[in-house]
């Protein structure tokens, strides 16, 4: 049997897998949306997903299987048509995941080329950077694996210098918080778009078997990961607002954080941001595509995990890898950076609700506060009816194409369960707390 991981190693794969692509991605979006009241976003969006975070711990003491939150809903509602449902939505936040990381690997790489406007070329780059992937899981993939490590240490060195060289350019006033009407608004929205930047806390629970003493250190990595990413996250914040021009932010959306480290620390802070994006974006796409969307597949497809499998293989069924990457790619071309960013938030968000309704149902054997969980259900409904509302008055196709698959999950897992007969089972039984 493989080593298991201690609670550093378990810290750092949720630090890993939580500061991914979208503190890259999202900065000019956070800023058009946000302006001055970004670190609040940030602040207030690692609130919410701390309520989100409570439940994950708390199931994860006494249901340790790495089916993660499907296992929890299953425990919680049985099997039924929309727990199915649900397995459809859990693999296609991969899916979704995976396009939002082609795009913004796309938008720093030909960013940085100077040629960020050229449309078939981002298409093109797009379907490369996932096909690579593809190859790579055929070859086995163990090289990029075994850097994994490596690559997450990276980014968060990129992202400190950027913190430790733009305190000390930082102008207060640009900090003051816009308490108007219109900056209270952007705040909210930015705030539940942000949830996206945390989702990776979640990831920690489908490697529960493979943890040490899982009952204690799931929910210690999954805590001491989000509070880690949180500060790094407002600082970032802190820094861009504070000491970069806004509208160079916003003209520069799609590799902002390249851009705005220009007047911090030069162009050798361009070039340097820029490769820590690539190299984030591209362990993040690694990690969902084989870490992540094979498990949800499998889940999806047969109703639960198999008894022993290798986390890099597809389970002997590779038309997933080929499902999950087409469609990726169809998303990345056919929504930009803020629709995909939102379909993504809002399919983790229906993963988090669920999570949070089935602690509910449980709180009984989890020993659970009801006043937290009652919280975390009222402020994710709340964040979900912020993005539909904005998606629909600003980015209607994002909305529509929100709204088509969550329908059609629901629709396509009746038809599904009707023909295949798939039922969606138990790996684990609940684990009395001492």
């Amino acid at each position: 049997m493989a080593k298991k991981l201690n609670l550093i190693e378990a810290t750092a794969l949720g630090v890993g897998i939580i500061i991914g692509a979208s503190i890259f991605s999202l900065v000019g979006v956070g800023v058009k949306i946000a302006g001055s009241n970004l670190p609040e976003a940030f602040a207030l969006s690692a609130l919410i997903a701390l309520t989100v975070a409570y439940s994950y711990a708390k199931l994860s003491r006494i249901l340790v299987s790495n089916a993660g939150p499907i296992e929890y809903v299953i425990h919680a509602f049985g099997d039924n048509v929309l727990v199915g449902a649900l397995a459809f939505i859990y693999w296609f936040s991969f899916v979704i995941s995976i396009s939002l990381f082609a795009y913004t690997f796309t938008g720093y790489l030909l960013g940085a080329l100077g040629l960020q406007n050229n449309a078939v070329l981002y298409y093109t780059v797009e379907a490369a950077i996932i096909a690579t992937f593809v190859a790579l899981n055929f070859k086995g993939a163990k090289a990029v694996g075994n850097a994994e490590t490596f690559l997450v240490a990276f980014k968060i060195f990129v992202l400190l210098v950027f913190i430790v060289g733009g305190i000390l350019l930082i102008n207060p006033k640009r900090l003051v918080p816009d308490l108007s009407m219109k900056g209270l608004e952007g705040l909210l929205v930015a705030a539940a778009l942000y949830l996206l930047s945390y989702a990776g806390f979640g990831v920690i629970t489908n490697a529960s078997e493979d943890i040490e003493n899982p009952e204690k250190n799931v929910p210690r990595a999954i805590y001491l990961s989000l509070l880690i990413s949180a500060i790094i996250y407002v600082l970032v914040a802190v820094v861009v607002v504070g000491a970069v021009p806004r509208e160079l932010i916003i003209k520069a959306e799609e590799y902002a954080l390249a851009e705005a480290a220009k007047p911090i620390l030069g162009k050798a802070g361009f070039l340097l941001v820029t490769l820590g994006a690539l190299v984030s974006t591209a362990s993040a796409l690694n990690s969902a595509l084989y870490g992540g969307a094979n498990v949800a597949y499998a889940l999806a497809k047969k109703g639960e995990l198999p008894k022993s499998f290798e986390r890099r293989v597809w389970f002997g069924e590779p038309e997933g890898l080929y499902i999950t990457a087409a469609l990726a790619l169809f998303l990345a071309i056919f929504l930009n950076l803020s629709g995909i960013a939102e379909v993504t938030t809002l399919s983790f968000l229906m993963i988090y609700l669920a999570v949070a309704l089935s602690h509910w149902r449980l709180r009984d054997k989890t020993k659970g506060d009801p006043r937290i969980i009652a919280a975390s259900i009222i402020l994710l409904i709340t964040s979900s009816a912020i993005i539909l509302s904005y998606s629909f008055v600003t980015n209607p196709r994002a909305f529509w194409t929100a709204l088509l698959f969550i329908v059609g999950s629901v629709l396509f897992e009746a038809l599904y369960r009707s023909i295949t007969e798939r039922k969606m089972r138990k790996r684990v039984e609940i684990k009395a707390l001492a």
